[in-house]
């Protein structure tokens, strides 16, 4: 029995396909362009090589828990033997191996802020970064972004803070690829810094914050990674 031979295809048909196999392809922008967009807009934005992305909305309690760890590194850095700035969640970080911006919760910088531009917009030389966790950023802070902010030859610490339950987790670089992970989960204990060579109070980071009493606890597990 032979076979049948394929019919030509239609133009309008030919047209259906290529529109159904084709995907648009997002606009990509210069870094300075993304600047230029991001000092008008009313939202803050991450840039990624080329693609802006649009920051969640923050609820209030990571924005508490922002401000309290921010004005704890204050208080707890002003009697280092270092000068230390640390800088809010307002403050863009520039990733030039990836030519990435991105904005962190908070962050140190030891001695002298150092910026990519003449502006001083994009800083480049923090030595620790936290971020307070949400549930549509949480496996991105852990992951990806962790392993973007190791580009950075100034970058020591990493902090992440849960905002529904009392966690934080620190990962402290003690050679070039090995990061020892500690967590504290007691609401009276210390969260030890050592890049900054200080301690700040688990208190202190969760003040004012009322957690959910249903929330089920995470895993602790320190490590090395």
């Amino acid at each position: 029995m032979g076979t049948a031979a394929a019919l030509p295809l239609s133009p309008s048909h030919r047209l259906s396909l290529a529109t159904l196999n084709s995907k648009p392809q997002p606009r990509l922008y210069t870094l300075e362009e993304y600047l230029r967009r991001e000092e008008r807009a009313k939202e803050k934005h991450e840039y990624f090589n080329g693609q802006i992305v649009r920051l969640p909305m923050a609820k209030g309690p990571h924005n508490i828990i922002s401000m309290n760890i921010g004005s704890a590194l204050k208080v707890a850095l002003k009697t280092a033997e270092k000068r230390y700035i640390v800088f809010s969640s307002d403050q863009k970080v520039y990733l030039p191996t990836l030519n990435f911006g991105l904005y962190p919760d908070a962050l140190v910088v030891c001695e002298t802020p150092q910026y990519w531009d003449d502006n001083q917009i994009l800083l480049i030389n923090p030595i620790l970064i936290v971020e307070v966790l949400s549930k549509s950023t949480k496996s991105y802070d852990r992951g990806d972004k962790f392993r973007e902010y190791k580009t950075l030859p100034s970058f020591l610490e990493y902090v992440l803070i849960e905002q529904t339950q009392c966690l934080a987790e620190t990962f402290f670089r003690e050679e070039p690829d090995l990061w020892r992970n500690t967590i504290v989960t007691d609401p009276v204990g210390v969260l030890a810094l050592h890049s900054i060579g200080c301690s700040i109070q688990m208190a202190d980071i969760y003040e004012h914050i009322v957690f959910d009493p249903t929330e089920k606890p995470l895993p602790q597990k320190g490590r090395r990674s």
